[in-house]
């Protein structure tokens, strides 16, 4: 049994315990309300080719996210401690995979998210300011990446990402309690936008001519075969993209109030609420506009575009407004929640040492925070999303998956674990979400070849670099 383990759920920790159930549902809620719901339905509309297939891959995608979720809730019930998921998988199968996993969240899954929605950002500040433009002005050359190399330098959507990514990590130096309010804040006025986008889009907005040919023959002009299952599967990247950071209220666990309680209910609350909401924003837009109009959105803006033809010129001002607060709230719960993971791998000697202390004001991991801000900040550079995107949901679904096996494996190995919470259909819910979570990650491999075997070479890279600091830690002690 290991060190943290063997500490009780309501140790006295140098963390402050200032987040309550609604704030918890709001760290939720406010990681997976970005930038995505607003631009990928473009992308998954070209790659299913059908109003019928392009619903399945939302509603399919949101079952996806509540399965894990409700599994999930088990293990932060069971182990609420700073740094979530890779504790579970640390108990679970072992050192090496929970530092796979927080190698990985470092290099990409957790900086590329903020980084990409970042850029997304900047991009509809553009809309109303055209001098934030993506022009680069200063090369600093070419960067190699899967799908050819990008332009590395400086322009001013970047320049306003990295502004924005600085911005939000003073803020949570502060401390939790301003992270908090303003993640609670722009939660509730983001959310309060994407419900204005679905009333407006399902009822002054509603297109007689749009309706009839989106919803008549739902699924003529889709690929067939197994044409149509690697489409379905590429294209639910997007749908797991803007669904994605579910799991991040697990890495402020030593933070959450009554965590045994309100930990699996934030997740079962807050992963219900998006999906909902996401499926009924696609009818909406599925009532504005028809599908070749949302295929072909200028930069895929799908939902300044349904906007566009309710209110003008005027409604893309509206629908960058709202994604501003969107986004802006969600880059700051993605840098609260990541700095803890790597809090916790430093506390097992797996990380940077100056990564495990924790501010003595603030009582927030400080040194983590800005090593995380610094990082994220030179992915900014790349200005790429898409690539980003690919890189992340292919690296998540393998740590997804694996942390499911260690919610079996504890259950064999640990009978004696407090459970106060027990995954809902267990084990059959758990192992649908097992399997489907592995299935998607083995279609994607043959889908999007060039991404995901690069994502795997990322997470096998991190093998060489366990040795290396464990043999370091070793040999220092």
């Amino acid at each position: 049994m290991s060190e943290t383990t063997a500490q009780s759920p309501t140790e006295t920790t140098g963390f402050r315990r200032e987040l309550s159930l609604l704030d918890a549902t709001m760290l939720v809620v406010g990681t997976m309300i970005g930038s995505g719901i607003f631009i990928v339905s473009a992308d998954i509309g070209r790659q299913v080719g059908s109003t019928g297939w392009l619903l399945l891959v939302w509603l399919v995608s949101g079952i996806m996210t509540m399965l894990g979720a409700l599994a999930y809730g088990e293990l932060a019930a069971a182990m609420p401690r700073a740094g979530g998921q890779y504790v579970f998988l640390r108990e679970g199968l072992g050192h090496l995979p929970g530092f796979l996993y927080g190698w990985t969240m470092f290099m990409v899954i957790q900086t590329g998210t903020i980084a990409a929605v970042a850029v997304a950002f900047a991009r509809f500040l553009g809309v109303m300011l055209p001098a934030v433009s993506p022009d680069v002005f200063l090369s600093l050359g070419r960067l190699p990446m899967p799908g050819g190399s990008v332009e590395l330098g400086l322009s001013p959507q970047r320049l306003v990402g990295i502004a924005v990514i600085a911005v939000l990590t003073l803020v949570n130096l502060s401390g939790v309690r301003e992270a908090k309010w303003v993640q609670n804040v722009f939660t509730f006025a983001k959310t309060g936008g994407l419900i204005a986008l679905i009333l407006i889009g399902l009822t002054i907005g509603r297109h007689a001519d749009a309706l009839s040919l989106n919803f008549s023959g739902m699924f003529d002009g889709a690929p067939v075969g197994s044409a149509l299952l690697l489409a379905f599967s590429a294209a639910m990247v997007g749908a797991l993209f803007s669904a994605d950071s579910w799991n991040n209220v697990t890495f402020a666990a030593a933070e959450v109030r009554s965590p045994v309680r309100n930990l699996p209910r934030a997740l079962a609350m807050g992963t219900g609420l998006v999906t909902l909401l996401y499926l009924l924003a696609n009818f909406a837009y599925l009532s504005v506009l028809t599908l070749p109009e949302i295929q072909n959105a200028p930069q895929d803006r799908v939902g300044t575009l349904a906007m566009q033809h309710v209110f003008g010129d005027v409604g893309q001002y509206l629908m960058a407004a709202v994604i501003l607060v969107s986004t802006f709230g969600c880059i700051n719960g993605l840098i609260l929640a990541g700095a803890r993971v790597y809090y916790a791998m430093s506390r097992d000697g797996l990380f940077f040492a100056r990564a495990g202390v924790l501010s003595a004001r603030r009582h927030v991991p400080a040194w983590a925070l800005v090593a995380q801000g610094i990082w994220t900040a030179f992915l900014t550079l790349t200005g790429t999303y898409g690539q980003l995107l690919d890189y992340v949901i292919f690296a998540n679904l393998i740590f997804y998956a694996l942390t499911t096996v260690a919610l079996f494996r504890l259950r064999r190995i640990r009978p004696d674990l407090p459970r106060p919470y027990r995954a809902i259909g267990y084990p059959v819910l758990p192992a649908l979400y097992l399997v489907s979570a592995t299935a998607l990650a083995v279609t994607l491999l043959f889908a999007k070849p060039v991404y995901t075997f690069s994502g795997l070479a990322l997470v096998l890279l991190g093998i060489p670099v366990f040795f290396l600091w464990r043999g370091s830690r070793t040999a220092a002690a």
